[in-house]
């Protein structure tokens, strides 16, 4: 199951800039995670600040 970004996010880009697959892009007005590319490694989650990435 791919995780999810939720409202808190303060689209930093750190969780972008940690993925090892590429799979988080800037949104229109968050940051998205793309479930299709999302390899469930959990490494977005343990570096959000405000921890908005959970396991969807």
């Amino acid at each position: 199951m791919a995780y999810v970004i939720s409202d808190s996010c303060v689209s930093c880009g750190t969780c972008a800039g940690e993925c090892p697959v590429g799979a988080i892009s800037a949104g229109a007005s968050q940051y998205e995670i793309d479930g299709s590319a999302c390899v469930d490694c959990g490494t977005c989650a343990g570096v959000c600040p405000t921890g908005a990435i959970a396991q969807g």
